[in-house]
């Protein structure tokens, strides 16, 4: 077992499930992510990402998931602060950090002077959860993608993105790994959309799946039919299905200054139950 520089901190492996899953098990909506990163195993070698414990006496009390994204859970200043020590030694890896407001902030403020500057801050991402199905009435035309279909949903999902982030999803390897995670959604069942006359109408993607949540992702409807609805209908159809297929809780999380997004998902039902904070670069 590899150990880090330093004496409190140490990446996690399979003999390690039983303390990492009792921290994942205290917040299950969020920590929704990272559990679900780690359906498939902890040790680094399969998970294709380190999973670094914080230990005091001799317990894991905190975690930071370290892939393509950054994620501490339920970290407090000891453990911030040994998470950026090691982060800050080992270099950016990442393309974002993402996690509660005020953790995210102490996280940056001792890592910026290495990796900034960040091309954005996104300060506060309302998380929100519902737990029953909507009292909206549900889009019937809403429905899984189908494999073929995968060439009508692959524009929407890199226009919903290259909006959202900044950026377009394909700018580093021409987007081979951005279609392949969203083949991988689409073949598992988990991409919905309203699909017209080979047009997307409405989308969203459930990403992160545990046995007690799963994240919403990727909501889009398309620029001309904004305004029209759809989202809240759309919403509450997917709602539906996760309900009933994958996980008794949906969570999603939102720009604050998204207010149209907003009052559409608390017309579906959502409540915010939290915030998180997210560094890109």
């Amino acid at each position: 077992m590899r150990v880090l520089r330093t004496s409190s901190v140490r990446v996690l492996d399979e003999r390690d499930r039983d303390s990492v899953q009792a921290l994942l098990d205290a917040d299950p909506v969020g920590n929704v992510f990272v559990g679900s990163r780690l359906r498939s195993g902890i040790d680094s070698g399969r998970l294709g990402a380190e999973l670094w414990g914080y230990i005091e006496r001799g317990r894991i009390t905190a975690l930071c998931y370290s892939g393509a994204n950054l994620v501490p859970v339920n970290a407090g200043p000891g453990a911030i602060r040994q998470f950026s020590e090691h982060a800050r030694w080992q270099g950016r890896r990442c393309s974002s950090i993402v996690g509660p407001v005020e953790v995210v902030a102490d996280l940056w403020e001792r890592l910026s002077p290495a990796w900034g500057p960040a091309r954005a801050i996104r300060a506060c991402q309302p998380v929100m959860e519902i737990s029953q199905p909507s009292r909206i009435e549900a889009d019937p035309h809403v429905r899984r993608v189908t494999p073929g279909e995968l060439g009508i949903l692959l524009p929407a999902c890199v226009a919903m993105f290259t909006e959202e982030v900044g950026v377009p999803p394909d700018s580093g390897d021409g987007g081979s790994l951005y279609r392949a995670r969203i083949e991988e959604l689409v073949r598992t069942g988990r991409a919905f959309a309203r699909i017209e006359d080979g047009r997307v109408v409405f989308k969203a993607e459930i990403g992160a799946v545990t046995k007690h949540a799963c994240q919403v992702q990727g909501v889009w409807v398309h620029p001309e039919l904004r305004g029209k609805g759809y989202s809240v209908t759309g919403m509450a159809a997917v709602v539906r299905y996760a309900l009933a297929e994958i996980a008794p809780r949906v969570t999603l999380y939102v720009n604050d200054f998204n207010t149209a997004a907003r009052a559409s998902y608390r017309r579906v039902g959502f409540r915010e139950v939290g915030a998180v904070r997210s560094v890109l670069f």
